[in-house]
């Protein structure tokens, strides 16, 4: 099955300019994904510290098969480490790896043009796969029908709404504040009695979500 963050740059993958909505933010996000995947699936767990401040534990006995997992779980597992932290030393090294992934599934096509026939170029095309469909009419759902929230495409909302994308979506998904509402109830872990996740993975989800706000925020803008 395909990682959380593999998901979220599929869907963040705009098919119209072969381009990836966000790429100024991306590598906290990708990082976001990744800490909540292994929150969800119980691998690391946070030690809440203050009103603003966490740290993010591993658990040493249960550490992930997926090897992009089990990276970021073993950068966790040597010691403690704050959630900013997890997500700056882990987000740059993601980028290309879940691409790949994405290529060899087929839901993105890697090809090579010609620029004014002389010089080459690689782009990126929508692969054969309806997978990114089918996740964007799931955030729809959600987002905009108010179904209930299963856990993974409840984490994958907020993170897109955390990243500052989602008004990107304006034709699948409209920006309307009705929607913006419910992104926030998301982000806050309001998820519906339905969704199968703990609280207490719920309440580190928020955490990831709301620190990648704050990294993507202390980013210097052009």
């Amino acid at each position: 099955m395909p990682t959380l963050a593999e998901d979220l740059l599929l869907v963040l993958f705009q098919p119209a300019s072969g381009t990836i909505a966000g790429e100024g933010t991306l590598y906290y996000v990708l990082a976001g994904a990744v800490l909540a995947e292994l929150s969800l699936g119980e691998h690391v767990h946070t030690d809440a510290r203050g009103a603003d401040a966490s740290s993010v534990q591993a658990d040493a006995q249960h550490p992930p098969a997926d090897h992009l997992l089990r990276a970021s779980w073993e950068y966790v597992v040597e010691k403690p480490r704050s959630v900013q932290a997890v997500l700056a030393a882990m987000g740059p090294m993601l980028r290309e790896p879940l691409l790949e992934r994405l290529v060899e599934r087929g839901d993105i096509r890697r090809v090579t043009r010609k620029v004014l026939g002389l010089f080459t170029s690689s782009a990126l095309e929508a692969g054969d796969s309806d997978r990114r469909a089918h996740l964007l009419a799931a955030i729809r759902s959600v987002l905009v029908d108010g179904a209930p929230a299963e856990p993974r495409i409840a984490a994958l909302a907020a993170l897109l709404f955390g990243s500052g994308a989602l008004p990107q979506f304006d034709k699948e998904i409209p920006w309307t504040s009705a929607v913006i509402t419910r992104a926030e109830e998301l982000k806050a872990g309001n998820w519906g009695a339905d969704a199968a996740a703990s609280a207490v993975a719920r309440t580190f989800t928020v955490t990831i979500v709301n620190s990648v706000i704050f990294a993507a925020a202390s980013l210097p803008r052009r």
